[in-house]
């Protein structure tokens, strides 16, 4: 999968289809982007943690998305590889494109629950809203939101009050 004109295989692109909400098709079209967009700054065709902020860092020029970008990219990096392969990129795509509700809470969940221990404490909560508020690079105009140390405690709150 790595070498530079890989072809798809047909059992890959078959499995992705079990996998994906996304065509035969969709997935050889995805996998000519893939190839065409990244070769020239991955040329094995991995995208590692550095490619991923960098592209990140071209969505969000206003603020620093390097956090949030190093977060996403662990979810995405299934196999904990150290890069994103075009089947891990099209599975996370999948879910969180045209996933139905459960899917994208688990993979949110998976987002948030840093440590991987099945919870999310109030820490990795303050890390993931610290993040994204790093990312905007603006803080939302609500008193009560208006650092991450304040949005975390209302959430923290209003799960209290669901529960």
């Amino acid at each position: 999968m790595g070498k530079k004109n890989s072809k798809l295989k047909q059992e890959t692109i078959q499995k992705l289809c079990e996998e994906t909400y996304f065509s035969d098709k969709e997935i050889k079209q995805w996998h000519k982007q893939w190839h065409k967009g990244f070769l020239k700054d991955c040329p094995n065709g991995l995208l590692t943690e550095t490619g991923f902020i960098k592209i990140y860092k071209q969505f969000f020029p206003q603020g620093d998305p390097t956090k949030v970008a190093s977060l996403v990219f662990r979810v995405f990096d299934e196999n904990n590889d150290g890069a994103i392969e075009f089947e891990e990129f099209i599975r996370a795509l999948s879910i969180t494109s045209r996933g139905n509700v459960d899917e994208k809470l688990l993979w949110a969940f998976r987002l948030y629950d840093v440590d991987n221990d099945g919870f999310i404490t109030r820490e990795e909560m303050y890390s993931i809203v610290d993040a994204i508020y790093q990312m905007v690079g603006q803080a939302p105009e609500a008193e009560d939101e208006n650092t991450p140390q304040k949005r975390v405690d209302k959430i923290f709150s209003q799960m209290r009050r669901g529960s």
